[in-house]
């Protein structure tokens, strides 16, 4: 999966959300991102806002850094684009192709 797809980015920053609200989500995930939101709208920024078309590299070089950290968390968030491969669930078990069967409803024999 690419990271910086734009796709991509946004379901994850959009998975942000419930990965604070998860409380098995460790404090250091949770303390990182609160960190980018508290830094974010900090009025002091290592580039200045006086330098306005880089001012917000510093944001943003802090922000890729945190979904890029958070990206195995974050994916357990964003619904989409994921296939689960349950083939190994069923490694070297024998399986009957072609069976036909009917399920009765028991509440019909009452």
């Amino acid at each position: 999966m690419n990271f910086f797809t734009w796709s991509v980015l946004s379901k994850r920053v959009g998975a942000i959300k419930s990965l604070m609200k998860d409380n098995a989500v460790p404090r250091r995930q949770k303390f990182l991102v609160a960190f980018g939101i508290f830094y974010l709208i900090l009025p002091l920024d290592i580039i200045p806002a006086v330098l306005f078309p880089i001012a917000w590299m510093d944001d943003l070089v802090l922000w890729i850094f945190i979904i890029y950290s958070l990206k195995e968390s974050l994916d357990k968030y964003w619904l989409g684009e994921k296939t689960i491969d349950i083939t190994e669930n069923f490694e070297g078990k024998e399986f009957i192709d072609e069976a036909h069967f009917t399920i009765e409803d028991e509440s019909d024999d009452e």
